[in-house]
């Protein structure tokens, strides 16, 4: 097998696995989706403690928290 066919081989095994992700997040609860939040928010909190200073934030980090923030609702519970 050429060496094209197999990295084409990885490319189709990625998407899929992206596709069946998607799939998965999609019917998964809100309740389920909040939990996964609280529990990264307290693992970045834990990580920022050990590290012992506040990372500093590249401008393409800036961006896509910037991105991801507008889609937040304006009043959060």
């Amino acid at each position: 097998m050429a060496s094209s066919d197999c990295m084409a081989l990885r490319m189709l095994y990625l998407i899929f696995l992206r596709l069946l992700a998607l799939l998965v997040l999609l019917s998964r609860s809100a309740e389920a989706k909040d939990i996964e939040l609280l529990a990264l928010r307290q693992e970045n909190t834990v990580l920022r403690r050990q590290l012992g200073v506040r990372p500093r934030l590249t401008w393409p980090d800036r961006a896509v928290l910037a991105a991801l923030a507008r889609h937040l609702p304006s009043r959060l519970c």
